[in-house]
């Protein structure tokens, strides 16, 4: 597609100059206009003519080639809701009559592989309703949620204590995309901590507070990590986008990020969620 695409957009392209250079040479050689301003308006009269052409020549097909791949996703995200609900319902219903150890550990696999299945749809939920409005915003408690994500983590990494110190506080902002961050903040301050077991989570004064007693960071690691592609350790697994996808969700959602780090004593995350 985008093959003929760009062979399509090079010869309009190729002819339009060829027609540009040809009407210069006739107005000038041939018709001898020498009026300036008739000159001119013709001239971007077929630049403008040309200019529209060949937009409508390369957005349309990428418009509908878009368009497919959401009706794509919407299909497939409906498709996946039955057969995950389906294994979810089934596995509750045989975990009340096993009293086994072994089963009941295979079954909460099961149980924890859905609950990642159930994130991906989620996630795809996502990110269909952000292509279409600009912001999913909704009332929620910011406890309720970091609970969620504890649990989802304790399920993951059951070798690390998640010491939460948890308190009520409604906001209204994306749930999604917190919680993605959330996840992100959470994920890193394990990776960087492989000597320590302890990750401390606290919400008070509108803030919540992630801290791990990792690494760390010095001065200079800390004004990079915003970057893109900018990994402190290099042999930790990941594409160091994480951060810069954080910080830019805080921006677009008025929460005040701030990062405290020293070296070999941990990193404390901070978001301060504005009144609105």
């Amino acid at each position: 597609m985008f093959r003929n695409l760009r062979l399509s957009i090079f010869v309009y392209y190729f002819l339009t100059v060829a027609a540009f250079l040809g009407a210069l040479h006739f107005l000038l050689v041939v018709a001898r206009v020498e009026n300036i301003f008739l000159l001119a308006s013709v001239m971007l009269s077929i630049v403008a003519l040309s200019g529209v052409f060949i937009s409508k020549l390369s957005i349309d097909p990428l418009e509908q080639y878009v368009k497919n791949l959401q009706n794509l996703s919407k299909e497939t995200l409906h498709e996946l809701n039955l057969p995950v609900s389906t294994i979810m319902t089934n596995t509750h219903m045989l975990k009340k009559n096993l009293d086994d150890a072994k089963s009941l550990k295979r079954i909460a696999r099961i149980e924890s592989a859905c609950g990642m299945l159930e994130l991906r749809y989620n996630e795809l939920d996502y990110m269909i309703k952000t292509q279409s409005q600009k912001s999913v915003q909704e009332h929620f408690d910011i406890k309720e949620l970091m609970m969620q994500r504890v649990d989802f983590f304790h399920s993951l990494y059951p070798q690390v204590a998640f010491v939460a110190e948890l308190h009520e506080h409604f906001i209204l902002s994306d749930k999604i995309g917190l919680s993605k961050v959330i996840d992100n903040i959470i994920d890193n301050a394990v990776k960087y901590s492989p000597n320590s077991k302890k990750i401390e989570i606290k919400i008070y004064n509108s803030t919540l507070h992630i801290q791990d007693y990792g690494c760390g960071m010095d001065e200079v690691e800390l004004l990079h990590i915003f970057d893109n592609y900018y990994q402190s350790n290099e042999n930790m697994k990941g594409f160091g986008i994480g951060l810069s996808m954080v910080k830019r969700f805080c921006d677009n959602n008025r929460i005040d990020l701030l990062f405290k780090s020293k070296p070999n004593e941990g990193t404390t995350v901070l978001l301060h969620f504005k009144e609105n």
